[in-house]
């Protein structure tokens, strides 16, 4: 059965175009598997996702059966699926790959909506609202500090985008965007801000 199992992963592997390495003796208790190393910044790899194919072990244990086509039981072959292996050690790899700078969509908070004096903090707590509403995670900084004070601290927050509302954007109704790698955006009005935080918001977009 092992041999049958493994022949049934390199198989599949080879259907998907996928290059693969045999490591004899490897495997859990119950069956060969395929592992899938990630290499991080530091170009260490760490093996996350595994698919193990059990022939035997805990379908057996379990008792487990299915009805065929000529009605008679037969024993299933169970499929174990980790797709980013354990969720801590996962965690643990991801955040020290890309620093803490989350892509959009991952984002505790995606963006930071930021007043430059006082007389824009109506404003500011609109423009908050609507993106809140829209589904994004907003915060707004109406604190009475200078504005690269309030930038310098959104980007120490690893915070995706920046919005500065001074006297001229909160006559246009406007918003004026930054990045958190420091590049300045033209401004632009706030539902087509929000257009552009819904498409780079779903994971595979760009970030």
């Amino acid at each position: 059965m092992w041999q049958q199992a493994e022949s049934a992963l390199a198989a599949a592997l080879n259907h998907a175009g996928m290059t693969f390495e045999i490591n004899p003796g490897d495997g859990a208790f119950y069956g060969p598997k395929i592992d899938f190393n990630f290499v991080d910044a530091l170009k260490r790899s760490w093996q996350l996702a595994t698919i193990q194919l059990d022939f035997g072990a805990l379908p057996e244990r379990f008792d487990l059966t299915y009805v065929t086509s000529d009605g008679s039981e037969a024993r299933p072959v169970m499929i174990h699926r980790a797709v980013l292996g354990t969720i801590e050690r996962f965690m643990g790899i991801f955040i020290e790959h890309c620093g803490g700078a989350f892509p959009l969509w991952l984002a505790p908070v995606q963006v930071k909506v930021l007043t430059l004096t006082e007389r824009q903090e109506g404003v500011g707590r609109e423009v908050a609202g609507r993106i809140a509403l829209a589904g994004m995670r907003v915060e707004l900084d109406d604190r009475n500090e200078k504005l690269g004070y309030k930038i310098r601290a959104a980007q120490l927050e690893k915070i995706p985008y920046m919005l500065v509302i001074g006297d001229k954007e909160a006559e246009n109704g406007t918003v004026a965007p930054r990045t958190r790698s420091g590049e300045t955006l033209p401004p632009v009005a706030v539902d087509a801000f929000i257009e552009r935080l819904r498409v780079e918001a779903v994971p595979g977009n760009r970030n």
